[in-house]
This record gives C-alpha cells, sequence and structure tokens, in this order.
C-alpha cells in the first residue's frame, strides 16, 4: 500500500463498512445507557481500555471518524456487555434508546423471574419432603393429627405477626367486619 492510500485510509475514505457499524453500534449504546462521552469515557479506563472524551466524540461523530483499535474494541465489548460479532453488526435502524432500555428492562426481570421460578420449585419440593415427615407423625392418631394441625396454625399465625404484621391487621379487621355483620 502507498503512503497515498495510508493517508487516504487515516483520513476515513475507503474506511471499511464495519467500522461505521462500530462507530454508531458504540454511540447507540452509550446513548442507551443514558451515558455521556465522559461517563464512557471513565468506564473504559476503569475496565483496563482507557479512551478519552475527546476520541469516543471522534469515534461516534468525528469528520472523518476516528478508527476504533482492537484493544478499545476489546473495551467497547467489556463496558457494552456485547461480543465483536454484535459490536461490529450493522446497528438497529428503529430501535431508538427507549425501546432498546425497555427490552434490556424486560430482558432482565425475566431471568430474575426464571431465577424465582426455579427457588419456588426447590421449596415446593422441601415443602413436600417436610409434609411426608409430619404424616407420619399425623397418622399415630387423631389426637396427633388435631394437635399437628393446632400447632401449624399457631407457629403459622406467629411467623405472620412477626414478618407480615400488615398482613395479620388486614386479616384481624376483615374478621371483625365479618363477625359485626354476621351478628
Amino acid at each position: 500500500m502507498s503512503s497515498k492510500d495510508d493517508a487516504a485510509r487515516a483520513a476515513g475514505s475507503d474506511r471499511p463498512v464495519p467500522e461505521d457499524y462500530v462507530a454508531d453500534r458504540i454511540k447507540q449504546e452509550r446513548e442507551t445507557r443514558g451515558w455521556s462521552t465522559v461517563a464512557l469515557a471513565e468506564k473504559m479506563a476503569e475496565a483496563g481500555h482507557p479512551v478519552n472524551q475527546a476520541a469516543i466524540w471522534r469515534i461516534e461523530s468525528g469528520k472523518p471518524r476516528r478508527r476504533v483499535n482492537l484493544d478499545e474494541a476489546l473495551g467497547f465489548c467489556q463496558v457494552f456487555g456485547l461480543t465483536m460479532d454484535e459490536l461490529t453488526a450493522p446497528p438497529m435502524k428503529y430501535a431508538d434508546a427507549l425501546v432498546r432500555g425497555l427490552v434490556r428492562d424486560r430482558i432482565k426481570k425475566s431471568h430474575a423471574l426464571a431465577e424465582l421460578q426455579i427457588d419456588a420449585q426447590r421449596l415446593e419440593r422441601e415443602i413436600r419432603d417436610l409434609d411426608f415427615e409430619l404424616d407420619h407423625f399425623a397418622n399415630n392418631g387423631v389426637e396427633q393429627k388435631a394437635e399437628l394441625d393446632q400447632l401449624i396454625r399457631l407457629e403459622d399465625n406467629a411467623w405472620l405477626r412477626e414478618n407480615k404484621p400488615e398482613f395479620v391487621r388486614g386479616r384481624e379487621r376483615d374478621q371483625a367486619r365479618k363477625k359485626a355483620r354476621d351478628t
């Protein structure tokens, strides 16, 4: 390549399309998160890939745009939680910052829900195991079954009073209203 070719390339002409994708994607990811170029520069430094704010602006908006080196690309991937393929892919046309933020929030919440469902399934298995053990006690006679039922009610009420007092107050208020209607 001649020095003329090098100069043209440095100036941004004949720039490979993926480099423009990278610049557009960096701006899109930064804006989606509501970060300034200064905030992104700070996050890049924290990640061990320092790039100053002016360089980020030149990457995103410069005429010509500043090129991104491999170390910086790896840093942007780390800071934005992207793969290199995602960083170099064409940016989305219609999904603005608000939509992308909503999608990220939805994904985060759906994964949190999946974790809660796994926890709920584990707790249900543990409760079934405990019920199985308690059934052995209750099967020793009607009096033991009645005693077990009473103990479960007392312990449940004690737990609710300690951990969910607002629920207990609401339940007691509802019971008082029902009793007043019945009399």
